[in-house]
C-alpha cells in the first residue's frame, strides 16, 4: 500500500509538496484552514489593486487536484496531532489517519497590542479573507491608515489608493522597507508612491486606535491624530508553530527541521514560513517551494537536502522593481538618477562587495550577486562599480 501523506496547510509550499508527493506515488490528503482553493498568496496585492480577479489567483482547481490523486479538504483546520495513534484531529473533532505529516501552516500576521486594536475596522493583510475585508471597506470610500512600511504594508497602501481611498503609511523608521533598502532607495520609493497620493508618516509610532464601536482614527506617540475609516496592520509575520508546539516538536523561531525538512519527530516534516533550518526562517515564496520539493523527495526516500542561501530579495513594489542582497550597511558606492527614477548602492568591505541595493533598474542583479558570492577583490574598479557589467568586463 502506498504511503499516506497528510499535508497541513494549502498555501504555495503545502500545495507544491502535495503535488510532488502524489507524483512520486504517495496517497495525499491536503488540508487547508481557509475555505478556498489553493491560491497565489503573492498575487493578493494584484487582487486588491484590481489588476487581477480571484479566478486569476487560483493555482489548482478541485478537478486538477483530484486528477493528481490528492484529496483536498478546504476549511479543515487541524487542531491536534495524536502522534501515538498517527492521527490528526480537525476542528470538528474528526480524525484523519496518516503515515507521514507535512506541516506547512505558514505564518500569522502580527497585531500590535495597542488600545483599540480589536475594534471593527482594524484589519491585517495576510489572507484572501483579509483582502476581501479591505475591498469591502474601499467600496465605502474614506481614508485608511496602514501601519507598517514593509513590503506588505506598501502593497496594501498601493492597492487601497488604487481603489480610491486616501492612504497614510505609518512606519517607525525614516524610510520604508529598511530591511531590503537603504535610505536612498527607500527615499526614491516613498517619493514615487507619494505621486500616487500616498502619504508617509516616518518615523512614527502608533500609540492607540480610536473609535466608539468602530475605527475613527489613530493616535501617534507624539499625540498627533489621523482620521481613518480602516486601519491595516502590516507590521510583520510570526511563524505559526502552535500545532507543532502542542505536538511536542522542537521549536525555535519556527519548527526546527533538518536539511531533509524532518522535524524532531521523523514522521513529521515542516516546510515554508513555519519551518526553521539551521537557525533561519524564511519569508519568501521561492525558498518555501524549494523546501516543498526537498520534503517530497525525503518522503520518497531520496537523500535531498535544503541549504539556506544568502539573503536576497527581488520584488516589485507599486510597479517598481527593487532588489537587494547581502549586507546593506556601511560604506558604499552610489549611483543616483532622479530623472530616470533609478538608484543603486554597492556596499564594500575590505575591497570586496558585501551587499547591493538596486531600485528601478534591476537588470544587473545577477552580476552583483555573483560578486558578493565570489568575494572577488574590486581594486581599481571601485569607481565604476555602480555602472554595471557593461563597464566592468574584468569582473563580468
Amino acid at each position: 500500500m502506498s504511503l499516506h501523506v497528510l499535508v497541513i496547510g494549502a498555501g504555495p509550499a503545502g500545495t507544491r509538496c502535495a503535488v510532488r508527493s502524489a507524483e512520486r506515488g504517495a496517497r495525499v490528503t491536503l488540508c487547508g484552514a481557509e475555505a478556498a482553493l489553493p491560491y497565489d498568496r503573492v498575487a493578493l496585492s494584484s487582487l486588491l489593486a484590481g489588476e487581477k480577479t480571484l479566478p486569476d489567483l487560483i493555482t489548482h482547481d478541485l478537478a486538477a487536484l483530484q486528477a493528481q490523486g490528492i484529496a483536498f479538504r478546504p476549511a479543515t483546520p487541524i487542531t491536534a496531532l495524536d502522534c501515538a495513534a498517527s492521527e490528526a484531529v480537525t476542528a470538528r473533532g474528526e480524525r484523519i489517519g496518516y503515515d507521514r505529516v507535512v506541516i506547512a501552516t505558514g505564518s500569522r500576521a502580527i497585531r500590535l497590542p495597542v488600545p483599540g486594536a480589536d475594534l471593527p475596522g482594524v484589519l491585517t493583510y495576510r489572507t484572501l479573507d483579509d483582502v476581501r475585508a479591505m475591498l469591502r471597506a474601499a467600496r465605502a470610500g474614506g481614508s485608511a491608515v496602514v501601519v507598517g512600511g514593509g513590503l506588505l504594508g506598501l502593497e496594501a497602501a498601493a492597492g487601497l489608493a488604487q481603489r480610491g481611498m486616501k492612504v497614510t503609511v505609518l512606519h517607525p523608521v525614516e524610510w520604508p522597507m529598511e530591511r531590503q533598502l537603504d535610505a536612498g532607495a527607500g527615499g526614491f520609493l516613498a517619493r514615487r508612491m507619494g505621486l500616487r497620493g500616498i502619504r508617509f508618516a516616518m518615523p512614527a509610532q502608533l500609540a492607540a486606535i480610536e473609535g466608539e464601536g468602530r475605527v475613527t482614527g489613530v493616535v501617534l506617540a507624539d499625540g498627533k491624530r489621523i482620521a481613518a475609516n480602516i486601519v491595516v496592520m502590516a507590521v510583520g509575520i510570526r511563524p505559526d508553530t502552535a500545532l507543532a508546539a502542542a505536538s511536542g516538536l522542537s521549536i525555535g523561531r519556527g519548527i526546527q527541521a533538518d536539511a531533509g525538512m524532518r522535524s524532531s519527530d521523523p514522521n513529521i516534516l515542516a516546510i515554508g514560513e513555519c519551518a526553521e533550518v539551521e537557525g533561519r526562517t524564511i519569508g519568501l515564496v521561492a525558498p518555501a517551494l524549494e523546501q516543498a520539493e526537498i520534503a517530497a523527495a525525503t518522503l520518497a526516500g531520496a537523500a535531498a537536502q535544503y541549504a539556506p542561501r544568502a539573503d536576497q530579495a527581488a520584488l516589485k513594489v507599486s510597479g517598481t522593481a527593487v532588489w537587494s542582497a547581502g549586507d546593506i550597511e556601511g560604506e558604499g558606492v552610489t549611483l543616483r538618477d532622479e530623472e530616470e527614477d533609478r538608484y543603486r548602492r554597492l556596499f564594500l568591505r575590505e575591497d570586496r562587495l558585501v551587499g547591493a541595493v538596486l531600485y528601478g533598474d534591476v537588470s544587473d542583479s545577477g552580476f552583483y550577486l555573483n560578486l558578493i558570492a565570489s568575494r572577488r577583490p574590486i581594486g581599481r574598479l571601485r569607481a565604476a562599480l555602480a555602472l554595471g557589467p557593461a563597464f566592468l568586463p574584468e569582473l563580468a
